[in-house]
């Protein structure tokens, strides 16, 4: 199954993205200051929506944080369940 534009998949943060995140609720525009959030720490999973697919299972993902902010991981591929920095399908269940 190809991941296409506007899709929900599940994304594992790796300890760069969360640097990423901490580094912009701390020094971001207001807005990005007034959000209310929760810790982040790598390999915490969220759901992401597919916002571009460049073929394959490479996509860039808008990722919905714990919280009132969102973080934007480009240029992920499909992984395994907890595979940090890789997306996957969500589970049925």
């Amino acid at each position: 199954m190809q991941p296409t534009i506007g899709r929900f998949v599940h994304y594992t943060l790796t300890e760069q993205d969360v640097s990423i995140i901490t580094g912009d609720r701390l020094n971001g525009t207001d807005e990005v200051q007034r959000s209310r959030h929760n810790f982040v720490a790598p390999g915490q999973t969220y759901p992401a929506l597919v916002v571009r697919n460049f073929g394959g299972d490479a996509v860039n993902l808008q990722v919905f944080l714990d919280g009132t902010d969102t973080y934007w991981a480009t240029s992920r591929t499909e992984g395994e369940p907890g595979e940090q920095g890789r997306w996957i399908w969500p589970p049925r269940v």
